[in-house]
């Protein structure tokens, strides 16, 4: 007997799934509630996301193709905000939503400024609540990485509070699963594993060649760690240096970033051999992976790695550095290189090794597309179904 179909509400209150990844705070996280609510509707449920306007001029609803409804509420100025900002914007968001929802089976919240909105509201309607963080803030008690942002005043005890209070957490990677329960102290068997996937048809291999070149696809923040896969691309020989492309627009947060990054490129001799190419739509970022050398991914921290897994999707082999969940996106020596040191010179290394040798470039390529064929979003939200059938009965 077939189930029936369920009432789902997925929050993203400080970007819309709609947004372009690579441009101001848009990324994995947009890709991936865009394209499992995309599935989820496909397989017959209703499907409302609820996001905060940030566009005067935006519609409050929008119905995507796939009969996926994207809600607009009113929370703070109707405009672009540094993403720390909306530490502000949570009570007024919460009092929108609450007038403006159908009460649903099930609310999924996404970020942490989503669920203390959301899950106080899902516990007065008697509904379970799923808390997905995408990031957790660092432990106060190490100092912040290079790139780590200063977390806002109430981050902590607000993720702590949904980690203990949600009637799950639905983590991207192992390595996610363990910070929260870990550091959030998340009950062990709340927690929930189901991997992000990939359009595996949009993103694929190519065909033809292109002049060797090397790709970073990511948004243009000390966090992404550009400035690393610059110094590498310097230290090469002259022989085997190629082309650094950059695609990815400026974070709000840290305007001055890109220009940082173009003073190093200049500095170090690569100005030339570096070009930054600004936030582009995913059909555009699909050709540029499939026709690059390889993808470099030099994150100081990542909960999964969705762009990872694009790369491979496209025959294309990845280096990465070993933080948080990559080196579960990318398998090492099979579908890349996982490269834990951030020395440029060990960056350099790998590069070498890659550019070196097509044969074994071809061999990481291709083991890399076999894995994201067994990663697509239907599979992504076949196990988010399968959590949420599991709390509402």
């Amino acid at each position: 007997m077939p189930h029936a179909p369920l009432r789902l509400a997925l929050i993203s209150l400080h970007t819309s799934p709609l947004a372009e990844a690579g441009s101001g705070d848009a990324g994995g996280m947009n890709i991936m509630v865009r394209h499992t609510a995309d599935a989820l509707a496909d397989a017959g449920h209703q499907v409302t996301v609820f996001t905060r306007r940030a566009d005067p001029d935006s519609p409050e609803s929008v119905d995507l193709p796939s009969g996926v409804r994207v809600r607009r509420l009113s929370a703070g100025p109707a405009a672009p905000a540094d993403k720390r900002a909306h530490e502000d914007f949570i009570a007024p968001f919460a009092e929108q939503l609450e007038r403006h929802w159908e009460i649903p089976d099930l609310v999924h919240s996404h970020h942490w400024f989503s669920g203390m909105a959301a899950q106080p509201l899902a516990a007065k309607h008697g509904i379970p609540h799923v808390q997905s963080f995408h990031s957790i803030a660092a432990d106060e008690r190490r100092p912040l990485a290079e790139g780590e942002p200063p977390e806002g005043p109430g981050r902590r005890s607000g993720e702590a509070h949904l980690a203990q209070h949600s009637e799950a957490i639905l983590a991207v990677s192992h390595a996610e699963a363990t910070t929260a329960i870990e550091r959030l102290a998340a009950p062990a068997h709340c927690v929930h594993v189901v991997p992000p996937g990939v359009d595996v048809h949009t993103f694929r291999p190519r065909t033809g060649r292109a002049a060797p070149h090397l790709v970073v696809a990511a948004r243009l923040e000390p966090l992404k760690g550009i400035d690393l896969a610059i110094r590498a691309l310097a230290l090469l020989p002259h022989g085997l240096r190629i082309p650094l492309s950059v695609y990815g627009a400026p974070s709000g947060a840290y305007p001055q970033y890109a220009r940082e990054l173009h003073e190093l490129a200049h500095g170090l001799g690569v100005g030339q051999e570096v070009q930054f190419y600004g936030a582009v739509s995913r059909e555009g970022l699909a050709e540029a992976f499939g026709s690059a050398s390889a993808v470099l991914v030099p994150s100081h921290s990542e909960t999964y790695g969705l762009t990872a897994l694009e790369a491979a999707a496209c025959g294309v082999p990845v280096l990465a550095s070993g933080a948080g969940g990559l080196s579960e996106s990318v398998h090492d020596g099979q579908t890349g290189l996982l490269i834990p040191s951030r020395d440029p010179q060990e960056w350099a290394g790998a590069i070498r090794r890659v550019v070196a040798d097509p044969a074994y470039a071809h061999k990481l390529g291709a083991h890399g597309r076999e894995l994201a064929l067994e990663r697509t979003w239907k599979a992504t939200a076949s196990g988010w179904e399968k959590l949420y059938r599991t709390l509402i009965s």
